[in-house]
């Protein structure tokens, strides 16, 4: 008996591990699809955005491997407690990096799309808010392999930077727009690809809050919304 129960521990533990670099390999990827699009944008590179686009698959296969092995792990090892959270919230979190990598593949499309339009000024800022969007992913899904409750809450913290660069970006294209008609179809899917940045800020931000439960036990409070473009006049 002694031997089965520490085969099943180390089963177990084998499991654990596969699905945290499942889920590692997924944000890695996110990382890259949210950057190389952004840069693809930056650049005018047509082509570099369409690879985006077609490497979404390989984030969507991870998911589905994901899946098959929590599921399969919870039905075999029947885990409890913090075992039983932590293999739950990487269902999850596998769940929101699909979404994350739908958001980027999106980001792509618009990319390619706007190569055929003129440049204009506020383009700038998002490739900073992809930088700190992307920077929340790694420190999410470094939280979740490390069991960090500290690190989560300093990603949730962040999310407000990305709501902040949000309504500056929205004021500017506003500007544009209201300035040039010429500028308002690029400037729509200019505030598309920024909002898809704001939705990937708040995913993180879910996932931080997931990594902070299965380390914790215990739920954040909710957290404040600082995008206010709601109200922009």
């Amino acid at each position: 008996m002694a031997d089965s129960g520490a085969h099943t521990v180390r089963a177990f533990d084998e499991d654990i591990n596969r699905l945290r670099s499942l889920i590692t390999q997924m944000g890695g990827l996110c990382e890259a699809q949210i950057t190389a699009a952004v840069a693809a944008l930056v650049d005018r590179n047509g082509d570099a955005a369409m690879d985006v686009v077609a490497t979404d698959a390989r984030i969507d296969a991870l998911e589905a491997e994901a899946e098959q092995l929590a599921v399969t792990t919870i039905a075999l090892r029947a885990p409890m407690a913090s075992d039983l959270r932590e293999i739950i919230s990487a269902l999850k979190i596998s769940s929101v990096l699909e979404r994350i990598g739908d958001y980027a593949k999106n980001i792509a499309k618009r990319a390619s799309t706007l190569t055929q339009s003129s440049q204009i000024e506020p383009v700038v800022i998002v490739p900073q808010m992809a930088a700190v969007v992307a920077g929340m992913i790694k420190d999410a899904l470094d939280a979740f392999v490390d069991r960090d409750a500290d690190k989560a809450v300093a990603v949730c913290q962040r999310d407000r930077d990305v709501d902040d660069f949000y309504n500056s970006l929205f004021r500017s294209l506003l500007t544009f727009m209201m300035e040039n008609p010429h500028h308002i179809t690029p400037s729509a899917h200019l505030l598309f690809i920024a909002k898809n940045l704001e939705r990937i800020g708040d995913h993180a931000t879910n996932i931080a809050e997931m990594v902070y439960f299965t380390v914790t036990g215990e739920h954040l409070t909710e957290r404040p919304k600082t995008d206010d473009t709601a109200y922009a006049t």
